[in-house]
């Protein structure tokens, strides 16, 4: 499932309200009174509810604390129930022959028929076993953001309705355009000829995140006296547009350091997706990062993470959900760098003219 063990596939959210005082309490019973109740042979299609993260058949969070410090950690259980196309056809077919042949017709009507196909999807479903997912959730409650460890929006839509159900709370997706950096540094730009398309601000990141990691190396600044090192490799997604009219290549290698991609930005392309090697502090993550929505995929956490601690499950833990949000905290400082520098004079005059410069250059 990724948050415990493996690598780590998640969007975030900012959670929106006020919490509740005598808040553990709240917690404890609301999380159970929304817990996944199994009915097999239930005629519903869908059924969700939360379950413990450490053992998914612990559904009254008995058997495992939910509570780490200050994180909050626990599942979303999904089952659904999937009937085969073509097993409907075949089945409604025999019903409704069987049918005329019972009311000596040569035809059925339209609203026997519907008939017919409900009684049947019920009792296909009454008959199906289910199929279970399992999406991990990990809750800072100091820092009001949610880690969802799925990259479904249909996915995340029932997760953000069954929260607020459960919680009274609100969940907003945190994507690039929508950053607080963002409103401020727009308005400090003003009217400028030069202003950024906001939906498309993530892959102007993204773009220049490329070129910064070529101009020394791999070494990208955070501040005057802290740098991480960065690369993009093994595969680099660029595109133009959206929708019916966009226009994408996809560039894979080693490094990354293809002519094609280059190409495609001086054809006005910008990087869409790319897989990131990053490197702070002695340690190393790998991932692939989506431009538009500011999702992680697959995130391998470095290999220190991997020692296995049987004596302190709980400490292990806490560091692996150390190591995800050092990740996640320095591409954030680095897109702050970036609107910085996007929306400030310097960019029409200084950063622009060498990053132009840079993708006029072929890779050797």
């Amino acid at each position: 499932m990724g948050l415990i063990k493996g690598n780590f596939s998640f969007m975030r959210f900012a959670v929106e309200g006020q919490l509740p005082q005598a808040f553990t309490t709240f917690i404890n019973n609301r999380l159970k009174a929304n817990s996944f109740r199994e009915s097999r042979h239930s005629t519903e299609e869908k059924r969700q509810g939360w379950v413990s993260a450490t053992d998914i058949l612990d559904t009254d969070f008995e058997k495992a604390d939910y509570a780490l410090g200050d994180y909050l950690i626990f599942s979303l259980r999904v089952d659904k129930k999937l009937i085969a196309p073509k097993l409907i056809k075949v089945r409604l077919l025999e019903e409704q022959r069987r049918f005329m042949a019972e009311h000596n017709q040569a035809r059925i009507g339209k609203a026997a028929n519907e008939d017919l196909k409900e009684k049947l999807m019920l009792e296909l479903l009454a008959k199906s076993d289910p199929v279970p997912s399992f999406y991990d959730v990990l809750w800072a409650v100091g820092q009001n953001r949610v880690y969802f460890s799925s990259l479904s929006d249909k996915v995340a839509d029932d997760f953000i309705d069954l929260f607020k159900k459960t919680f009274s709370l609100g969940l907003k997706r945190i994507v690039p355009q929508e950053y607080p950096p963002v409103s401020q540094n727009t308005k400090q730009a003003g009217n400028d000829d030069d202003a950024a398309d906001m939906s498309l601000i993530g892959r102007e990141f993204l773009t220049w995140l490329w070129f910064k990691s070529e101009e020394r190396n791999g070494r990208v600044a955070l501040s005057p006296t802290d740098e991480v090192e960065l690369h993009l490799l093994k595969r680099v997604a660029l595109e133009a547009g959206r929708g019916e009219y966009a226009q994408g290549v996809v560039c894979s290698g080693l490094h990354a350091q293809l002519t094609e991609g280059k190409e495609a930005i001086r054809q006005g392309k910008k990087v869409k997706e790319a897989v990131i090697k990053l490197h702070r502090d002695q340690n190393e993550w790998e991932f692939n990062f989506k431009a538009d929505t500011f999702y992680f995929q697959s995130m391998k956490m470095p290999a220190a993470d991997w020692q296995e601690d049987t004596q302190d499950p709980a400490g292990r833990l806490l560091e692996r959900i150390y190591l995800i949000e050092n990740a996640v905290k320095t591409i954030d400082e680095l897109y702050a760098s970036f609107l910085a520098l996007r929306f400030s004079k310097d960019w029409a005059a200084t950063e622009k003219p060498l990053l132009a410069g840079w993708a006029a250059k072929d890779n050797p």
